[in-house]
């Protein structure tokens, strides 16, 4: 449960972050290259220049409104 942390520049590249509660999370020049956010919750996350080539989301992830998931070169892994 990292919801409201500062995580600023941190690298989850690769990371397991299934299900992760990052909801107004300051994830701002994170390195998500590849990381697992299939049914994490984003919604209210800062993303700005976060790096998110690779990582893959599902149906179930929240992102923050108005984001676009596939414009930030994320991977959609399921097919409903």
């Amino acid at each position: 449960r990292l919801s409201g942390a500062v995580l600023v520049g941190t690298d989850f590249t690769d990371a397991n972050l299934r299900g992760a509660d990052l909801s107004g999370a300051d994830l701002s020049e994170a390195i998500l290259w590849d990381a697992d956010l299939s049914g994490a919750r984003l919604t209210g996350a800062r993303l700005g220049g976060a790096f998110l080539t690779g990582a893959r989301y599902d149906s179930s992830t929240l992102f923050p409104e108005g984001f676009d998931p596939a414009s930030e070169g994320m991977t959609r892994s399921d097919c409903d």
